[in-house]
This record gives structure tokens, C-alpha cells and sequence, in this order.
């Protein structure tokens, strides 16, 4: 319905995948380089530390706010709207020296200095412990989801393209989680939901190229199998290209409008449908190709019946 390439016009994808599989090595290598050197910028959810919402009479301008939060007991505090312009949530980093009662205090009266009518509506707090076990479970979570993913590609389709699709998305994590450590963008439990999305956003792309790859392979008695994988990568572009662009206006009014809660999944989501296309398109297919998939291993398996190789009685 939405094909808009032919046999005929078939583009050649894959003359392009070695350039693209290099440069995504060396993305891959970079953002390993750069988790081991820089690391990750632990949100609170990981790191732990006490979250206070707060409601003013009247919106509130962060910068002025921020501004007052001068304090020695405030110091590291993240300032953001919570829902309206009215609500503020406050994050403040675990202090060994301050108590948590100590530092809310202090977010308090930097608080009333803008507003005296301001209504402390809930305090939170997360030990150090609790985040550590979070980061832990986040990173066994993502392990998990790709083992299955690799147990469940290679059960529908076969093992060389399941190492293709397995590899694609892990790639698409390491280089997400590459950009974060690069830009040391704060990674909360958001950011982890927008990672395990991506993985899930990525395998579709990959299933719908596979399932033309596998049908290309049975119609096409003669082509080659880069010849079936252009062709089939180039029969389901438009696919592609619609799917992608109408979840990028989505992701794109979330990252813009969305506000600062959900910032770090928005941001994680537009790195990985960018990522997860192209290594759906190049690393994916082309990994396929060099491990030697063919039309054979396309074919259902045969299964003699019993007595089939006997001669046929006379009556």
C-alpha cells in the first residue's frame, strides 16, 4: 500500500554499509571510552537525595528562584516545574554533613523570600542504597530485554539474523548511552524508559526489513543476497520513512514542550529513532549478509514421512 519503490528502481543500501559500519564502530569504541573515562551523570533516582514539592500563590520565574537558593545547604539543588508554572519540585543531592531536614529548610526559606504563601506539599527522600539497587536493576533490565529479544528473533527467523538485530540493538544503547556521557546529560528513570523504548522502537524496524528479506529470499530464485537484502530494504523505505517521521513529530513536541520531567526520555528517544534507524537499515541487514545468510536457510526445514523411501507395493 505505502511501497513506493520498485525491483526495478532498487537502491543499492548496502554499498554504503561498510563506510557506516566503521563510523559506527567508532561511535560504539568513543562511547565506551567515554562511560569508562567520564561516566554517567547519575540523576537523583540513582544517586539518591530528598525531593520537595512546593506550591506558590503565582507562577514562578526557575531563574530567580535558583537565584536565591544561595545557601551552603542548598547547594546542588535542581530547580524545575512540576505539572503547572505554580508547582516547583526541587531535587537536592545526599550531603553526609547536612541532614535531609537541614536542606529542606533551607529550599523553604529561599522559597518564602519570592512567595510567604508558598505551601510545602510533599517531601521525599531516596537513599544512596535504594539508587544504587535502581542503577543496578535499570542495567540488568536492558541485559534481560536483549537476551530475550535474541531468544525470540532466532525462534522466528534464524540465527544470523538474529546476531544482526541483537547487535543493532545493543548498538543503538552504547551510542545513546555514549551521547549522554559525552554531554553529561542527567540520566534518571525517564532516560532508562526512553532506552528500553528505543530497544523496542529499533526491533520493529528490524522485524519488518527481516520479513521482506525472508520472503525476497523465496521469490528471488536468482538474486544474490545483497541483491535481496537492497531490494528488500528498498521495498519497505516508504515504510520506514512514514513511521519514522510520524514519530518524530511526537518526540520532537515532547523534547520542545514536554517540560524538564520528561526532558531526559524525550532527548533519549529522538537520539535512538535517529540511532535505531539507521543500524536497523545498515548494521542489521549487512552483519546478516557477512555471516552468509542465503536462500537455503530460508527454507523450511522438510521433514521425511515415514516409509516414504520404501518402493510402492504392486497391487
Amino acid at each position: 500500500m505505502f511501497q513506493i519503490f520498485s525491483v526495478k528502481n532498487t537502491v543499492d543500501f548496502l554499498r554504503h554499509a561498510m563506510p557506516i559500519s566503521v563510523m559506527s564502530m567508532i561511535l560504539v569504541i568513543a562511547s565506551f571510552v567515554s562511560l569508562g573515562v567520564q561516566g554517567i551523570n547519575w540523576g537523583l533516582d540513582f544517586t539518591g537525595g530528598t525531593v520537595v514539592e512546593m506550591e506558590f500563590s503565582a507562577p514562578v520565574d526557575l531563574s530567580a528562584l535558583r537565584a536565591k537558593m544561595t545557601s551552603a545547604e542548598a547547594e546542588g539543588a535542581v530547580v524545575q516545574n512540576f505539572g503547572s508554572s505554580r508547582d516547583i519540585l526541587v531535587r537536592l543531592p545526599v550531603r553526609e554533613t547536612l541532614k535531609s531536614d537541614v536542606q529542606v529548610a533551607a529550599v523553604l526559606a529561599a522559597a518564602q523570600t519570592i512567595d510567604s504563601a508558598v505551601i510545602q506539599k510533599r517531601v521525599e527522600f531516596v537513599g544512596p542504597q535504594v539508587g544504587k539497587q535502581l542503577a543496578e536493576q535499570g542495567g540488568l533490565a536492558v541485559i534481560v530485554a536483549l537476551i530475550c529479544i535474541l531468544i525470540y528473533v532466532s525462534f522466528r527467523f534464524e540465527w544470523r539474523l538474529a546476531a544482526g538485530s541483537v547487535a543493532a540493538l545493543a548498538h543503538d544503547v552504547i551510542v545513546t548511552l555514549g551521547v549522554f556521557s559525552v554531554l553529561q546529560l542527567e540520566f534518571d528513570l525517564t532516560v532508562l524508559a526512553g532506552l528500553l523504548t528505543v530497544v523496542g522502537y529499533s526491533l520493529n524496524d528490524t522485524i519488518v526489513v527481516y520479513d521482506r528479506i525472508r520472503e525476497n529470499f523465496l521469490k528471488m530464485r536468482k538474486g544474490s543476497p545483497i541483491e535481496v537484502v537492497n531490494t528488500s530494504i528498498t521495498q519497505t523505505m516508504s515504510r520506514t520513512v512514514i513511521t519514522t517521521g510520524t514519530t518524530l513529530v511526537t518526540v520532537i513536541a515532547l523534547f520542545l514542550k514536554g517540560g524538564t520531567m520528561i526532558h531526559g526520555f524525550a532527548t533519549a528517544l529522538l537520539l535512538g529513532i535517529f540511532v535505531g534507524t539507521y543500524s536497523s537499515i545498515f548494521v542489521a541487514s549487512y552483519l546478516a549478509v557477512k555471516l552468509g545468510i542465503n536462500r537455503e536457510h530460508m527454507l523450511p526445514v522438510e521433514i521425511e514421512k515415514e516409509g516414504a523411501d520404501q518402493p510402492a507395493m504392486m497391487p
